[in-house]
């Protein structure tokens, strides 16, 4: 018989909203090439990671890896512009960690949801970062449960590898760029770096008046924020990324006003989507029209963009 944490992991699996990562950007737009992380192989990296941490210390497996499975799956299309353009158009209280525990607890299943256990849904509300600390110590910052925890720290060690590889191998930066103190620190490849990042997680943490203390060695925390800090000036704020983050951005608030204008069409969507058909009858227009942006893909956005706004050739 499976357990609680092993139905939830399940559940998000054959999800809708899990199905439709594959299409959503990481950090560059997808379109680029078949070779670069979208939102679900992101996601699979921080579950890898967080089982294998969940593991060596004793935790529990299946609760860490249905966290890093379900953290994302309020992500809109386009990665952070696209949450830009939503907190900018529709509230500057979105957030794609909410959205995600919007996804499972209301959007999901025909508005029934996933009906997933309070742990789970408390790490996937949790895991989001931002630029604040990899980890908390403010306790209304941090999961219940240290396989929350744990997923958070595994985001980050994901994001900090596999978009340095990216951002290499779309020559938005070069490998001479990189401190040298990240790469003596950390290792020059992404396995490297992997391997040292969750080796210090597992061999710094220790129980401490009883409870489990999850930290890293200075050298390697050091590191990490030096990595985060030389991604974002170089890589996510580059002059490349952040013309398609305007795109992005204008591509979903010009998508949002057509939803408010046009009724049928956001009912349309809804069923494309696998709303319950009743959804817009209890929420407002524009949490509606929210819910379905965050929910549409890349390429989805792009085609309704183009279908809507582009002028069709006289046959």
């Amino acid at each position: 018989k499976r357990q609680a944490f092993q139905l939830d992991r399940d559940r998000i699996v054959y999800s809708h909203g899990f199905r439709r990562l594959k299409h959503k950007t990481q950090v560059f737009l997808s379109p680029m090439g078949d070779d670069y992380r979208t939102r679900l192989t992101h996601t699979l990296e921080v579950a890898q990671m967080a089982r294998a941490m969940a593991r060596a210390l004793l935790l529990n497996e299946d609760l860490a890896e249905a966290i890093a499975l379900g953290h994302d799956l309020g992500h809109t299309p386009f990665g952070h512009s696209g949450e830009t353009a939503l907190n900018e158009i529709y509230s500057a209280d979105f957030s794609h960690n909410e959205q995600s525990l919007r996804v499972v607890e209301i959007l999901e299943n025909n508005g029934r949801g996933l009906n997933l256990t309070y742990e789970v849904r408390d790490g996937i509300s949790k895991h989001s970062k931002g630029f604040g600390k990899i980890i908390p110590e403010d306790p209304a910052e941090m999961a219940c449960t240290y396989e929350g925890r744990i997923v958070r720290i595994a985001d980050i060690m994901a994001y900090l590898n596999h978009d340095l590889e990216d951002a290499i191998r779309s020559m938005v930066i070069s490998t001479s760029q990189i401190p040298p103190t990240c790469i003596k620190t950390l290792g020059k490849s992404h396995s490297e770096r992997a391997t040292v990042m969750i080796r210090d997680l597992i061999s710094a943490s220790e129980i401490r008046d009883g409870e489990l203390k999850l930290q890293m060695s200075d050298e390697i925390y050091s590191a990490m924020i030096e990595l985060r800090q030389f991604l974002y000036e170089n890589v996510y704020r580059s002059t490349r990324v952040h013309k398609d983050f305007e795109k992005a951005k204008k591509i979903l608030s010009e998508l949002y006003s057509y939803f408010l204008e046009n009724e049928k069409i956001l009912d349309q969507k809804l069923i494309e989507l696998k709303m319950d058909s009743s959804y817009n009858q209890n929420h407002s227009k524009e949490r509606t029209v929210c819910d379905v942006i965050a929910s549409m893909t890349d390429r989805s956005a792009l085609h309704l963009y183009k279908k809507i706004f582009f002028p069709s050739p006289l046959v």
